[in-house]
């Protein structure tokens, strides 16, 4: 039996099914089993990260467990799982952490996960760790922008990443959590290739068949947007600039082998997304 955590969202719900078509046995950890959308035979139970009580019930009997929780700070949910898996002897534990973890260079973002990462290393379990780059579903953000004709907001100018599908992310976690010989491992996650937003954009242009125009903000128009259009306080306006600074000087334009290297075959490109979503930016 496979735990997933976070399995609701973007990644935790393709893990879900990943597993499911593989034909493992499967639980699903959420807070309103009844809300769940699950394939057939999975089971949807009840659980949250500050009721352990209801961690040991879903962890009973599960061979290994998927930890995503949601982003932010550590408010203490991976350590939490990992002491209820651990006293329900669950053999591997497969952690979705994030690209730049511990630099300080990344900002308050590059904090969230070191605890989380250092509670599976310690845990006395066969552990796997994932640091993903920026999911290519990171731009649906614009979706709403271009159905309007506005621009989409550039906010780190020619900085690139090592852009992934979520897909991609969700087949090397079932792979470790399903598979032996990934013990012991972080992963960094990326795409084949690095693309900031004006290559991502002309890659839409290309997949929609029309314009898709950039306006490329300052340091304090992005810290308006920010405000503004998002809604964030000042603290969190300036730990998300602190992020964007590290994408806009090349700090994220990483790509490695590690996505080829677990599933054997080539990670997908970012226009491979684009045209599998082009829908959700109105494409005809």
């Amino acid at each position: 039996m496979i735990l997933v955590t976070g399995a609701t969202g973007t990644i935790g719900s393709d893990v879900v099914r990943q597993l499911a078509a593989r034909g493992e046995k499967v639980r699903a950890l959420t807070r309103d089993p009844a809300r769940a959308r699950v394939p057939a035979g999975v089971e949807a139970v009840r659980g949250d990260f500050r009721e352990p009580a209801s961690l040991r019930a879903a962890l009973e009997g599960v061979t290994a467990a998927f930890l995503l929780r949601p982003p932010g700070p550590d408010e203490g949910q991976d350590a939490a799982l990992v002491a209820a898996a651990g006293a329900a002897g669950v053999r591997r534990l497969v952690k979705l952490s994030a690209i730049g973890t511990g630099d300080p260079a990344v900002g308050p973002s590059g904090l969230w996960h070191l605890d989380g990462e250092r509670a599976v290393r310690d845990s006395g379990a066969e552990w796997t760790v994932l640091r993903p780059s920026s999911f290519a579903s990171n731009t649906l953000s614009w979706a709403e922008s271009l159905r309007a004709g506005e621009p989409v907001p550039n906010m780190t100018g020619d900085g690139a990443s090592g852009v992934v599908d979520p897909r991609d992310v969700a087949a090397v976690a079932v792979t470790a959590l399903a598979d032996a010989g990934h013990a012991g491992r972080t992963y960094t996650l990326t795409g084949p290739e690095a693309i900031g937003v004006p290559g991502q954009t002309a890659v839409l242009a290309d997949v929609l068949g029309r314009p898709v125009p950039v306006r490329n903000l300052t340091p304090g128009e992005a810290r308006e947007f920010l405000r503004t259009a998002w809604g964030f306080d000042a603290e969190r306006v300036d730990g998300v600039l602190s992020g964007v600074a590290y994408v806009r000087d090349g700090g994220n334009a990483v790509v490695t082998e590690d996505v080829p290297e677990v599933l054997g075959r080539p990670a997908r490109t970012f226009r491979e997304w684009a045209e599998d979503h082009k829908e959700a930016f109105g494409a005809d």
